[in-house]
């Protein structure tokens, strides 16, 4: 069994290299904004991770079993995280494309020049 802070500890490290990023509390568990807007929240479990994505159904069909939805997220533009099984890569350009998504065109250029 995997310890779920050391996935937090790995998000906390990758999200602090992008720019704008802060911490905060999203219902009840760590969650990760950028310009107030939500990017990822830890699900009560510490094991599964929620993300904001346009492109779900690309991870999903990329990885099943890693990337999926339940019911309650059908009709949002996230799509949930396996922590366990995730390829730590795959999840950091996840986290990528979700901060591209959301982040203004400030922040963004000064992420290119970085």
């Amino acid at each position: 069994m995997s310890d779920p802070f050391i996935y937090l500890q790995f998000i906390r490290q990758f999200m602090a290299t992008l720019p704008g990023t802060s911490e905060g509390i999203c219902y009840g568990t760590p969650g990760f904004y950028v310009q107030k807007k939500l990017l990822a929240r830890l699900w009560e479990n510490g094991e599964v991770l929620v993300v904001h994505t346009e492109d779900r159904d690309k991870w999903m069909q990329a990885n099943s079993e890693v990337f999926f939805i339940t019911d309650h997220y059908k009709n949002y533009p996230y799509v949930l995280v396996q922590l366990d099984t995730v390829d730590p890569e795959e999840l950091k350009k996840l986290l990528i494309e979700c901060w591209l998504q959301r982040a203004s065109k400030t922040l963004v250029k000064e992420y290119g020049k970085s």
